[in-house]
């Protein structure tokens, strides 16, 4: 006996997710809407077609929309549901999804999104909250709530309207995603608010954040770049998918070690499927010297996204980036190889340059950013913290980033003064 959900692209039906017996999934495009004058690909994975597309290409696509690893653990728990069961986990929490897809039981229609079915959390609502997503990841199961977001850290897509927080419980699109502390990680809101916020001052994009506080816990508010707010109030969900969706690689294997996309993959695609290859590129390689200089490594497919404004996707803006290399007990190792090296201090120039062709304006002109961004850098990251702890925001944890910060650009400028 199969198992069916309406999958919804922009509020029309696409299509359907089917699940065998033997758990295997398919995915067909619905005839009618082939039939309409401009349908747009779910993925880049899997392109406009009559005939159903299976396990192979529609599991990964599928399974990116859920928490990964052990977020995904734990709500498949709360929910009595195998973690490795996609399909069942959607069926239950896959109705705000990331991108403009809903998924909902066959034949069940979903709510109309000026259904403003929003519940506006009062602060202890909202302590009780945030202490529930430990054991209960997207509130998955609560009453009302169909939220879906990719991942391994606990968060919340919510709304916000001013300085008030609600919780979608209606048709309503979520407008930021809420992200709590990571217990295991001393300081990981003051990091990752430090880290975006740094990215914005180096003009890389990179979505609006916050911090606040419900008592004694801190957490980010980041605003949605896959959500469009119009002057009227009302939201569109613009699509997007994640590097793994679109190139069919399972989430649980978004390392390049295991078989994730690397640099050179990532690139292809970009030029494949992007409506401006040759920017995108650009962009992209920004975002690695980006992530070097501040630590990041944990950089992987599932942290780069395409974002589709129109019928072609572009680079989505930079996110979940947080300084690892301040915490001893995660690994150093890049998530995507530079040139074959993954150990940062062993990355000079001549590995860099494989990022580009190899004529001499292309290597210039990657130079020039490599340059760019780490002369800048500590001259911003200085600025930032003196304007943070002058709203009230400080933490040990952001002079080890500093630090860190300190020795990466210092060697990107000693290997690029060579060239």
């Amino acid at each position: 006996m199969s198992h069916l959900l309406d999958v919804y692209f922009s509020g029309v039906k696409a299509g359907i997710l089917n699940q065998d017996d033997g758990g295997a999934l398919s995915f067909v495009y619905d005839a009618g809407y082939l039939a309409q004058q401009e349908p747009r690909a779910i993925s880049f994975s899997m392109p406009l077609q009559e005939g159903p597309y299976f396990d192979r290409a529609v599991r990964p696509f599928f399974s990116g929309l859920l928490p990964d690893e052990a977020a995904r653990q734990r709500l498949a728990g709360a929910l009595g549901i195998s973690a490795g069961n996609a399909f069942g986990l959607l069926e239950v929490i896959g109705g705000e999804c990331a991108g403009a897809l809903s998924l909902y039981p066959a034949g069940q229609m979903p709510p109309s999104s000026d259904d403003n079915g929003v519940e506006a959390l009062s602060p202890v609502r909202l302590e009780e909250i945030l202490g529930k997503l430990r054991e209960r990841p997207l509130l998955g199961g609560e009453e009302g709530v169909r939220l879906s977001l990719a991942g391994a850290q606990d968060k919340l897509a919510v709304c916000i309207e001013g300085e008030a927080i609600g919780l979608a419980k209606g048709g309503r699109p979520t407008t930021h995603i809420l992200k709590p502390f990571i217990q295991a990680l001393d300081g990981s809101v003051e990091n990752e608010l430090f880290c975006l916020r740094l990215a914005a001052r180096l003009k890389l994009a990179v979505p609006e954040v916050q911090m606040r506080r419900s008592g004694a816990i801190p957490f980010l508010l980041i605003e949605r770049y896959d959500r469009s707010k119009h002057e009227d109030g009302t939201i569109t969900r613009l699509h997007q998918e994640d590097f793994c969706q679109a190139l069919s690689v399972p989430p649980e294997l978004k390392y390049e070690e295991e078989g994730g996309p690397g640099t050179e993959r990532s690139l292809n695609l970009l030029d494949r499927a992007t409506a401006r290859p040759a920017a995108d590129r650009l962009s992209f390689i920004r975002m690695l010297i980006f992530h070097y200089l501040v630590g990041n490594a944990d950089a992987h497919g599932k942290n780069y996204a395409l974002l589709y404004r129109g019928r072609a996707p572009d680079l989505a803006p930079l996110y979940d980036v947080v300084c690892t290399a301040a915490y001893p007990r995660l690994a150093k190792k890049l998530a995507m190889a530079i040139g074959g090296r993954s150990i940062p201090d062993t990355i000079q120039l001549q590995h860099w340059l494989t990022l580009v062709p190899a004529t001499r304006g292309a290597q210039r002109l990657l130079v020039k950013d490599m340059t760019e961004l780490a002369g800048r850098i500590r001259g911003e990251a200085d600025t930032l913290l003196a304007d943070l702890e002058a709203a009230g925001i400080a933490h040990a944890i952001l002079k080890a980033v500093r630090a860190i910060i300190e020795t990466r650009a210092s060697h990107l400028l000693r290997i690029t003064a060579k060239a």
